[in-house]
């Protein structure tokens, strides 16, 4: 671990050659590296997610977390774009796909990109993860309880969004899964059913359900934070991505 980087705001070209504003970290050493794509959660791009961009690149990585809401204009914060997107239900599938493949291409366009792409989502970027693994070729992806993979959501919910499970056989790389035991969405059985559906088409994953945890127990910055659940999960992140992320 090596925690002298370089970190700060960049563009890159995202879905329907938009411009999006997104947020880099990476080593400042000459290593050969692999990319991380961080998918910000619904609540949106914020200072937590831009350290966890921080904390990939401490651990050797090139990260970027790309500003989902970007389109919902220039000059305004980042709480008001998160408002705005999820009073339109969040972001189209289709446009997610696009604006995280700017990313990757950016990350491998850096000067000691090894070409090796993962991707990792928290909340509804659990789900988009998972998406975006079964849209793209790349090399690993982690969902971090990402919801209505397998269900729709509820009629209720500001986030309107399709089941994915269909995608699954469309899986492009190793799958790491990390929820929490007290989550409702994802649910523990909901969870189970992807598991079965993925055991079922041979596709590599890992699932890990952490007890006493529930929805957000990465956030640091949030009452759902569970100290046991995270330290627990960042050690199978980095393991996961060790093993496929690496030349």
């Amino acid at each position: 671990m090596n925690d002298a980087m370089w970190a700060g705001t960049v563009t890159v070209t995202g879905h329907e050659r938009a411009e999006l504003e997104a947020y880099l970290a990476r080593p400042l050493g000459d290593a050969p590296r692999g990319g991380v794509v961080v998918i910000h959660h619904l609540p949106g791009y914020d200072d937590a997610t831009k350290e966890i961009a921080r904390r990939f690149a401490a651990h050797g990585y090139a990260a970027i977390c790309p500003n989902l809401f970007s389109r919902e204009g220039a000059g305004v914060g980042p709480d008001d774009q998160a408002a705005a997107a999820r009073a339109k239900g969040g972001v189209p599938d289709e446009q997610v796909v696009g604006d995280i493949a700017g990313a990757a291409a950016y990350l491998n366009s850096l000067d000691h990109a090894n070409g090796k792409i993962g991707v990792i989502g928290y909340c509804s970027g659990g789900r988009q993860s998972f998406l975006v693994a079964c849209s793209l070729e790349i090399d690993a992806a982690v969902d971090c309880y990402g919801a209505f993979v397998v269900n729709e959501p509820p009629a209720q919910s500001p986030f309107k969004a399709t089941p994915l499970v269909a995608k699954a056989p469309d899986l492009s790389c190793p799958l790491l899964g990390l929820f929490g035991a007290e989550d409702a969405y994802p649910a523990p059985e909901e969870v189970a059913v992807l598991s079965a559906e993925l055991e079922k088409l041979g596709k590599e994953h890992e699932f890990h359900t952490f007890p006493d945890a529930g929805h957000g127990f990465f956030a640091t910055d949030r009452p759902a934070y569970r100290p046991a659940a995270a330290v627990q999960g960042w050690k199978k992140i980095f393991d996961f991505y060790g093993r496929h992320l690496s030349v």
